[in-house]
């Protein structure tokens, strides 16, 4: 452990992550910037965050208090975070469903505004950081406000399929990646030793979220329609929002980053192999999340009503919580790539076992399954970075280098499951389709853990 304490005292470019920490601004700085005028407060950004780090008057910080109710306020507004983003996001189902029914759209194309935002969060993510990094933690984290909740309206007026993209997808996506990585990477500076255990309980928003848009939906839908519905959809996520940014609260004093990418890094063949199983994961991973709710109510016989594929999905999410909390723990005591290989490949044995299924029960219990085991790797995929990673002051380059390259996999995934849908007008091509990356991203995990050991000279079953 001696080692993830190391890391809780890294300038972190990306703040993305469960293992690095950038430094953040405090009140006073803010406040003194928010009275420079536009054209000066431009200028200190843009020097701020491209120009090279600098060490005058750095100070070590504090070791992480693991606690304490200031933490845990944090760690309580990390997960309305959650839930209005990777909640949202693993929501994505009722959209994909419902505008197929009413908008007449192929699979593919309406996968794409799903995807778009899942790209948007992590590869924008990558630059949020480095304004966090800066100090602007609280600018960022509002524009992410007024972006996602105004991308939420904007959706209840929209009329066209390119609406849809523009606002939900595009508008939506840069909100997620101003709240997600800012506000992850302020809990980071928290938390050690109880690391683990506080990441396990922020992920859980997604389950949370990913239950709550689902039943928001089912009962306003027939009441108000569609429009309203997202309305009051968006007065739910200000609300929780604004909650979120009043609890939360940088602890650390704000820092100049570093660069963007770290060159090095891929010459290291196990980083280079672990990222490249992040990879295939991120492209298989929501296959389940967009086309569930489609595939019970055109697959399954007798087909599913909109509210029991809604029910379904909350199920899908729900179970995530056992997932996301069990992993978390146990990667903290026998090492991540120990257990995201083995839950990638069996999530891939999962989804060719949806090949099978065709049936109520049966789609229901695959369902508790695949939701437990997703959970898991979506929680999983960063936290191999910081062992992987010899000099701990990359971590946090390698980390946003990580999530821009698995932010491309997440953008082409959906859509490309979504033409195969269309081009066969069924789900067992994208369900293979889904099966296979998840079980090639396995493979590269061992091949990563492999190579480790060999380097090490340890065994299988050591800690890695």
């Amino acid at each position: 452990m001696a080692r993830a304490d190391q890391g809780f005292q890294l300038h972190s470019l990306s703040a993305v992550g469960q293992a690095y920490t950038p430094f953040l601004g405090n009140t006073e700085r803010q406040s003194d910037r928010a009275n420079q005028s536009v054209s000066e407060f431009g200028q200190s950004l843009f020097e701020e965050v491209l120009s090279p780090p600098s060490s005058d008057g750095a100070r070590a910080p504090a070791p992480p208090p693991d606690g304490g109710w200031r933490a845990w306020c944090v760690v309580l507004s990390t997960h309305l975070v959650y839930v209005n983003t990777w909640g949202w996001v693993n929501s994505f189902g009722i959209f994909q469903a419902y505008y197929a029914e009413h908008l007449d759209l192929p699979a593919s194309k309406i996968s794409w505004v799903g995807s778009v935002s899942v790209f948007l969060l992590f590869f924008v993510g990558t630059l949020t950081g480095r304004l966090v990094d800066a100090g602007y933690f609280r600018w960022v984290f509002a524009c992410g406000i007024v972006l996602q909740v105004t991308g939420i309206m904007a959706t209840s007026f929209s009329t066209d399929y390119w609406h849809y993209f523009g606002v939900q997808g595009v508008l939506v996506g840069l909100g997620h990646s101003c709240l997600f990585c800012p506000v992850l990477a302020v809990l980071s500076t928290f938390f050690a030793r109880k690391r683990a255990l506080a990441m396990g309980v922020a992920a859980c928003g997604s389950a949370t979220g990913g239950v709550l848009f689902p039943l928001l939906v089912r009962a306003l839908l027939p009441k108000v329609g569609f429009s309203w519905t997202l309305r009051i959809v968006g007065f739910v996520q200000l609300f929780l929002l604004l909650i979120a940014l009043v609890l939360v609260k940088p602890r650390l004093r704000p820092r100049r980053s570093g660069a963007l990418v770290d060159y090095s890094a891929f010459k290291d063949i196990e980083y280079v192999l672990y990222v490249t199983a992040s990879f295939f994961t991120c492209l298989g991973v929501y296959l389940a999340y967009y086309f569930m709710a489609a595939f019970s109510r055109t697959a399954i016989d007798p087909p599913f009503t909109f509210n029991q594929s809604l029910d379904l999905l909350m199920i899908l999410n729900g179970v995530g919580v056992f997932g996301r909390l069990l992993a978390n723990w146990t990667a903290d005591h026998v090492g991540a790539i120990n257990v995201f290989a083995p839950h990638s490949f069996f999530a891939g044995v999962i989804l060719f076992c949806w090949l099978g299924v065709s049936d109520k029960p049966g789609l229901y219990v695959w369902s508790v399954f695949y939701g437990i085991l997703a959970a898991a790797i979506q929680s999983l995929f960063p936290t191999g970075i910081s062992l992987l990673t010899e000099d701990l002051n990359k971590i946090g380059v390698r980390m946003g280098m990580a999530f821009t390259i698995a932010s491309f996999a997440s953008l082409a995934g959906p859509p490309a499951a979504g033409a195969i849908i269309d081009a066969e007008h069924g789900f067992k091509g994208a369900q293979a389709f889904a099966g296979t990356a998840m079980l090639l991203g396995a493979l590269f995990l061992i091949a990563a853990k492999k190579k480790r050991m060999a380097r090490l000279g340890t065994g299988w079953f050591e800690k890695c």
